[in-house]
């Protein structure tokens, strides 16, 4: 059974959206609902999948390093999906963790990017496929 949502706290509700509702869409993702304490997404044409909501942060601190979220990663179709996304982020300034490659330490095959996206979350886009 799929994850149902995943919630997440960003610092900015406003920018955090201008920075998701660029990428999500790339990751398959359309908007789910929006309004003054909240946004979200649901997976693209109905399909299976987990929902992700944000909302404001009581207080800003996100530690990578620390207890609690480590990093988000969103599988996606294809390895052109994957360098897509790495585009996207690169073109942004985002930090560049891995540019798009294979990862044999993990069960492959495995052809993913890493950044670091917006609040200092590390995110994946990651490829399950050879082709």
């Amino acid at each position: 059974m799929a994850l149902g949502h995943l919630g997440v706290n960003v610092t900015d509700l406003v920018a955090a959206r201008v920075y998701y509702d660029e990428l999500m869409p790339l990751l398959e993702y359309e908007p789910f609902l929006a309004d003054g304490t909240q946004f979200a997404y649901w997976p693209a044409g109905g399909k299976i999948g987990t929902y992700m909501f944000f909302y404001p942060a009581p207080e800003p601190g996100y530690a990578p390093g620390g207890a609690g979220l480590q990093h988000l990663a969103f599988m996606v179709r294809t390895r052109a999906d994957v360098d897509e996304v790495h585009a996207w982020a690169f073109s942004r300034g985002d930090e560049i963790i891995h540019a798009p490659r294979e990862f044999p330490q993990y069960p492959p095959p495995y052809y993913a990017t890493f950044w670091i996206g917006y609040d200092g979350v590390m995110l994946e886009a990651v490829c399950h496929k050879d082709a």
